[in-house]
């Protein structure tokens, strides 16, 4: 792909800094826009000094602003969302109005100004189907909307019909990215993420404290991998319209994945488990496995992730292990 300018929203966050260093290496333009709420500048610390980049910190339904960005860049990456199951049940309007509000605007602009756009979605939008594993074109099962859980899953479901209609009523180039557990170094453990709660803790040879059973299945990809599948996809015409999974096939139980934990990081920590209800504060509807059928990613653009969760897991590590040693 020949130099193009780059709109990351949500760019100081996890993914979205991943993000704009591998675009910044493939020397295109990159402007990020993030109101830190979820975001960190020491996320994008190296970056700020590099040729081609730039920070905007704003709030992605700032109409003004999104509208001067979106229509100087060449494409967009839409990453900017309430994320992290803490979060969201503490939360519900500020995830809902986020999420949709906030892709209301991108997507609404990104078709203003017939810009080709990539929307973050997620594999909560599967719900609590056992149709295992999970099809981009399978029916979603939701819980009860008394569960607050589901506002999350409920909230990209709409930006995924969105973002659909504008591709089908005026022809917008978009794609929709279903990620399943997305993992690797700056990750925060602040609103849930689990990997990044077990290092910290195992680190410090802390319990790590495990939600429900710990028999909950999930598939974790390093976000190199995840990258590298959205800048592929990008550049694929015949993913523009489509919905696809991005992740891993590979599953562990939560319980395996603290105990490999602990054993990567020669800690003493014991595994604690609790309840969702002394963990959330309420009742917490979950899904026990949560895996994608990559076919169709396969197909498009000979998808096939490159690394290991034991080399996944190790990279994290080392990071919170960096970031351990300089808080001493």
């Amino acid at each position: 792909m020949s130099t193009r300018r780059i709109l990351i929203t949500g760019g100081a966050g996890f993914i979205g800094s991943h993000m704009a260093k591998a675009m910044l290496d493939d020397r295109h333009i990159v402007t990020i826009v993030d109101d830190l709420s979820t975001g960190s500048l020491s996320n994008i610390h190296d970056l700020i000094n590099r040729d081609g980049f730039q920070f905007v910190r704003e709030n992605v339904c700032n109409i003004p602003t999104m509208t001067t960005l979106i229509q100087c860049c060449d494409v967009v990456i839409h990453l900017a969302a309430a994320v992290g199951v803490q979060l969201i049940v503490e939360k519900p309007v500020h995830t809902l109005e986020t999420n949709i509000h906030g892709s209301e605007v991108v997507l609404a602009l990104a078709n203003k100004f017939h810009r080709r756009i990539f929307i973050a979605s997620t594999s909560e939008v599967y719900g609590k189907s056992t149709a295992v594993p999970f099809s981009e074109d399978d029916d979603s099962l939701l819980g009860s909307t008394r569960f607050t859980r589901w506002s999350y899953a409920c909230s990209k479901m709409v930006d995924e019909f969105l973002a659909l209609a504008y591709h089908n009523q005026d022809g917008l180039e978009v794609i929709v990215g279903r990620f399943f557990n997305t993992i690797g170094p700056r990750q925060s453990g602040a609103y849930g993420m689990v990997v990044p709660r077990f290092v910290r803790a195992a680190l410090r040879n802390e319990p790590l404290t495990v939600y429900g059973t710990g028999e909950q299945q999930r598939c974790f990809c390093h976000v190199a991998d995840v990258i590298d599948a959205v800048k592929r996809l990008m550049v694929c015409e015949t993913a523009i319209g489509q919905v696809v999974n991005i992740g891993s096939e590979n599953s562990i139980t939560i319980n395996e994945l603290a105990k490999n934990i602990i054993s990567m990081c020669n800690s003493t920590s014991i595994i604690r488990r609790i309840s969702y209800e002394e963990a959330f504060g309420q009742p917490f509807d979950d899904m026990l496995i949560r895996k994608p059928d990559l076919t169709k990613i396969k197909q498009l653009i000979s998808y096939e992730p490159k690394h290991s969760l034991e080399q996944t897991l190790q990279h994290v590590i080392e990071f919170e292990r960096s970031v351990l040693a300089q808080s001493r």
